[in-house]
Parts: structure tokens; C-alpha cells; sequence
């Protein structure tokens, strides 16, 4: 678990309409829902939709503490993720149940390098993939986005725009990165 006087303090902004229908800011604070139980990252949920409009205009809040790593169906969720250097976890975390405690899984038995190329490839434990089209913005710090065929440094004000593809996130610096991302559900129903 993280310490949580090292989360990065989130300020969410919400707006809505009055009794007389009129827009208002109708939230502005921090977000309570946050899930720290892996070493690796640390993940708040800002804002979800389903694929009911008209319910999700009606709602005060869109998020509740049971935090998944997919959208809901026909939906989508836009969250912050803090991801620790990976000096501070690589060895001590389960990367299996850290990703089944958001309702996924990863895919590192498929994604272990063979004799020869270990060598070669450093893939990060946590490589998942799913059914989402996903924004994302690195707002601080740089992390490398790992794929199945090399890699990419992102840091601070780039933008990627990941589609349904097999990935993984490495921190090889000294300070956190905080991600923004914007999860789109592409499953088929």
C-alpha cells in the first residue's frame, strides 16, 4: 500500500444546474475515491458515464469506491493515476493480484521474453490489455509506455492516444508520474 501523505493532492471541479435549471459549479474539492493498495500506482476516479445519458445527468455523483480498471459497459471512466518509480516496488508487489483487485488481469505469462531475447526486452510486470480506447496526458513527471514490439518515453504535456493494444507502464525515474487518463469502452455487446 502507498503511503498516502505521498499521493498527490487532486482538486475536482464539477458542474450541474440549480433548481431553476441554471449551470453551477455543484462540486468543488478533493475525490475520495481512491485506490492505494498496490506499491506500484495509486488510482482516483474523477468521473464516470454509463451508456445511459439521461441517468448520468440525473446523478450527484458518478463514482463509487469499487474501483475497476474497465469503464462501465457502453461507457467510460476519467481518472488519475500516480505511478511510483519503479525502484520503489519492482520485486515487492504482486502484479497478478494488484490487477485483480481492479477486476482484470495481466498478460505477463504470454509477454515473458524468451532465453534469447531476455536479454534484450525489460517488459514491465502488469502488461494488460482491454477493450477500451484510452486518452491519456501525462501531467508530471515521464514514464515509458512499453508495447509488445519496443517502447516510448512520455513526459510531462504529451498525449497518447492507446487502442485496445497490449501495454505497459515503466517509471525508471526518481519522481512519481501522474497520468490522466480517459478510458472509452469499446467491447462488443
Amino acid at each position: 500500500m502507498n503511503d498516502a501523505s505521498k499521493r498527490v493532492p487532486l482538486r475536482r471541479v464539477v458542474t450541474g444546474f440549480d433548481e431553476a435549471g441554471k449551470s453551477v459549479v455543484a462540486q468543488d474539492g478533493g475525490c475520495d475515491f481512491v485506490l492505494d493498495k498496490s506499491p506500484a500506482w495509486i488510482v482516483t476516479d474523477l468521473w464516470m458515464t454509463s451508456d445511459d445519458a439521461a441517468a448520468d445527468a440525473a446523478k450527484k455523483e458518478a463514482c463509487t469506491n469499487d474501483i475497476s480498471l474497465m469503464p462501465p459497459s457502453g461507457g467510460s471512466v476519467f481518472r488519475v493515476v500516480q505511478f511510483a518509480p519503479d525502484k520503489d516496488y519492482m520485486g515487492k508487489w504482486d502484479a497478478d493480484a494488484a490487477f485483480a483487485s481492479v477486476g482484470h488481469h495481466t498478460n505477463d505469462a504470454q509477454n515473458r521474453p524468451s532465453d534469447e531475447e531476455a536479454g534484450k526486452i525489460a517488459r514491465p510486470k502488469g502488461m494488460h490489455q482491454t477493450d477500451t480506447v484510452d486518452y491519456a496526458i501525462v501531467m508530471s513527471g515521464e514514464i515509458w509506455l512499453v508495447m509488445d514490439e519496443g517502447e516510448t518515453l512520455l513526459k510531462a504535456g504529451d498525449i497518447l492516444i492507446q487502442r485496445a493494444t497490449n501495454h505497459g507502464w515503466s517509471n525508471r525515474s526518481d519522481s512519481p508520474a501522474l497520468v490522466a487518463f480517459a478510458l472509452l469502452d469499446q467491447s462488443k455487446k
